[in-house]
């Protein structure tokens, strides 16, 4: 059983990032990344953080744009707007959740394609989609990334994804399908998980639920990816998968926390620097 160490890899692709910012900038050109925060949320205000602290390291100027729970949609557009039209901001993340006045998928839709780092806009979906080159949500785009580091060919691999969101299980599945794995994605309402999860060669989950995929929900080899993020009564941060008896089974298996996680801000940074390219273009 091989560990995919996410933190490790992450640390290499922050490296070549500012290597790139370092670049960029003896062409006169500093890589800019904004990002709005409505609320007061406790995970986002961390994520958010952490986000700020990885740009500082990496050489990209980063700003945010901290709004209050009761700021209105019209504010909030106008202020999209505004950062739309400054060139020296190359990258734009809106942090989700948004209060539930807030119509998100308008906000989203409001970030220029160019900009849109998170790979939310539907202009970046739909390219996603056909396979063309976009940006694509930074998650699922890690979990790739780790394969590709680790040599695991997904090519003609049966992949079971557990979670359907726009964030993670759907470009999940775009991104496996144009590499020519076959898919299979559950969700709340799938009859018999399990009947799923133990033919796959990949299994991939996100729900944030403790403990779904157990041993007895998988085939022994398989290559398990744990993107989900909880809390046990511990306080211990855990992931979607029991760790200790899965481990036993499988050929590659991600740690939570030290897999997914960083490779998500890594690949933030890479979209920045990728969108600071395309805008030079």
């Amino acid at each position: 059983m091989t560990i995919l160490d996410g933190k490790k890899l992450s640390q290499k692709i922050r490296a070549e990032v500012k290597e790139e910012a370092e670049e960029l900038k003896a062409q006169g050109i500093t890589p800019g990344l904004a990002v709005i925060l409505v609320g007061n949320d406790p995970a986002s205000q961390v994520y958010v953080g952490m986000k700020a602290k990885a740009c500082k390291e990496s050489g990209i100027y980063s700003v945010v744009h901290e709004f209050p729970e009761t700021i209105s949609q019209k504010e909030l557009l106008e202020t999209i707007q505004m950062i739309n039209k400054n060139p020296n901001i190359h990258g734009l993340l809106i942090q989700l959740p948004l209060p539930k006045h807030i119509d998100t998928t308008k906000v989203l839709e409001a970030v220029d394609p160019s900009k849109d780092v998170d790979g939310f806009h539907p202009y970046n979906v739909g390219r996603l989609v056909a396979g063309l080159d976009s940006f694509a949500p930074c998650t699922p785009l890690g979990v790739m990334e780790m394969f590709k580091d680790y040599n695991i060919d997904v090519r003609g691999k049966d992949a079971c994804v557990v979670g359907a969101s726009n964030i993670v299980g759907k470009p999940m599945q775009a991104l496996l399908l144009n590499e020519f794995a076959t898919v299979d994605i559950c969700h709340i309402y799938t009859k018999n998980l399990a009947a799923h999860t133990k033919r796959a060669d990949i299994v991939i989950v996100g729900v944030g639920k403790i403990n779904l995929i157990t041993a007895d929900m998988i085939k022994e080899g398989a290559i398990v990816v744990d993107i989900g993020i909880n809390k046990n009564e511990e306080g211990k941060l855990v992931g979607d998968v029991d760790f200790e008896n899965v481990s036993k089974k499988a050929s590659y298996i991600t740690p939570v926390p030290g897999g997914v996680g960083p490779m998500t801000i890594a690949m933030l940074l890479k979209n920045t620097i990728k969108a600071v390219k395309l805008q030079g273009k």
